[in-house]
């Protein structure tokens, strides 16, 4: 069976839609004797712009899959055109999907296209019959679209941002061009920013970037964590001015990114290349964070020097850790054998957390301390080794989340006389 595009001039099919067909080829070729493929010459474009006309198209089938047969265009207004396209992802996107060159496309593409006799694949009843489900859908249209916005409001945000800092500051164009205002998207600037931070000469930032940029596509829920996290350093770091201020130039933010890219790739057996990246974090923004470690949303890694998160960590959603934190082992065995920290914690600067011990969701860790056991939720922790406020049996429990206030020295007076 064949399905085949005629040279002709422009075809207008709707008030909306309309064609310009300057290619003769092949779409779509099977037969017994062949794979199903995809024609070089496939111009995307024009079948999308086909499957959106609604206009019926009339395929033959033939013995010889290299006779050419023209596509029929009815003008009846009354006949749906049959579809095996899943037409959500046949609508053209606005995300960064549509950048890719065609090649990429094409394979990308790929198996959304059928033929109308195989049975097991998307349906090809005309489009006028194809129910829809109905259950709760205005809901979560509107819930997706608020979400949508936000995103969309925080990287023009950004870019607002980066317009202002270059009429400050002119001689900074080039970077902030190169950084933020050629991209058009969040994701492509991101991974264009991490490849010019990561990259060395054995190793180019190209190569970086359509590593980095090909993880942060296919996982919206990275990308979903890094706008957390964006946001959660404007918020509770005061010496944060602005989100592109962050965005380009706050280590603890680029790598906490990093390591999620280092991650997804450890989870997919990548982990050589996994490895290599958290090397290169390391040497460049000495934040040292295993590959296999499992970090949460809302992270703020305060001025971050000096963090070291082992291989089996895991970090809960909105912590807040400062500079020089340890969430380490206590010796050779294999296995899991780091902290697992909580949801609201608030780690202070200096602090070791030692084995596979539990840090409850919202407690607190001051500054210098050494923690052996576990820390109950909503306490707090000092010294060397650490000690709960209040005591073993009734320790202080706080009334707000550590993590966003980034209070490190509210009830001293319950454990220290300290003075000056």
């Amino acid at each position: 069976m064949s399905l085949l595009l005629v040279y002709s001039n422009s075809i207008n099919l709707s008030q909306k839609f309309s064609i310009s067909s300057k290619f003769l080829g092949i779409i779509y070729t099977h037969n017994n004797h062949s794979r199903p493929s995809l024609s070089p010459s496939f111009h995307q474009s024009s079948i999308f712009s086909l499957l959106n006309s609604h206009h019926s198209i009339s395929i033959s089938n033939y013995p010889n899959p290299n006779f050419k047969i023209p596509i029929s265009f009815l003008s009846s207004p009354t006949k749906k055109m049959a579809t095996c396209v899943h037409t959500s992802r046949a609508e053209p996107s606005n995300n960064c999907d549509s950048d890719r060159s065609q090649t990429d496309q094409y394979r990308y593409r790929y198996l959304n296209y059928c033929r109308p006799t195989f049975s097991d694949l998307v349906s090809c009843a005309p489009i006028s019959q194809i129910s829809r489900e109905s259950i709760n859908s205005k809901e979560i249209i509107e819930e997706e679209s608020e979400k949508e916005e936000e995103d969309d409001d925080l990287w023009s945000k950004m870019v607002e941002e980066a317009k202002s800092d270059v009429e400050q500051e002119p001689i900074l164009s080039n970077f902030y061009y190169n950084s933020i205002l050629s991209h058009k998207c969040f994701e492509k600037a991101l991974a264009n920013h991490l490849a010019a931070k990561l990259s060395f000469s054995s190793l180019n930032s190209n190569t970086l970037f359509d590593l980095f940029l090909g993880v942060l596509v296919e996982s919206k829920e990275i990308m979903e964590y890094v706008k957390a996290d964006l946001r959660a350093v404007r918020e509770r770091d005061p010496a944060c001015i602005s989100y592109v201020q962050c965005f380009l130039n706050f280590k603890g933010f680029l790598a906490c990114q990093a390591h999620r890219i280092a991650h997804k790739l450890w989870t997919q057996g990548r982990k050589i290349l996994a490895l290599l990246i958290q090397n290169r974090v390391s040497e460049v923004f000495a934040v040292d964070i295993h590959p296999g470690a499992k970090i949460g949303q809302g992270i703020l890694f305060d001025h971050a020097t000096g963090v070291v998160i082992g291989e089996t960590a895991v970090i809960g959603n909105n912590v807040s850790i400062l500079h020089g934190v340890t969430l380490g082992g206590t010796g050779k065995t294999c296995g899991d054998r780091h902290p697992k920290i909580g949801d609201g914690v608030l780690i202070g600067a200096g602090t070791c957390v030692l084995g596979n011990v539990k840090i409850g969701d919202g407690a607190k860790i001051g500054a210098g301390s050494v923690v052996l056991k576990e820390v109950p939720a909503r306490t707090t922790a000092v010294g060397n080794p650490a000690r709960l406020i209040g005591g073993k049996e009734n320790p202080f429990r706080l009334d707000k989340i550590p993590s966003l206030t980034m209070d490190h020295t509210s009830h001293i007076t319950q454990w220290s006389d300290y003075v000056i």
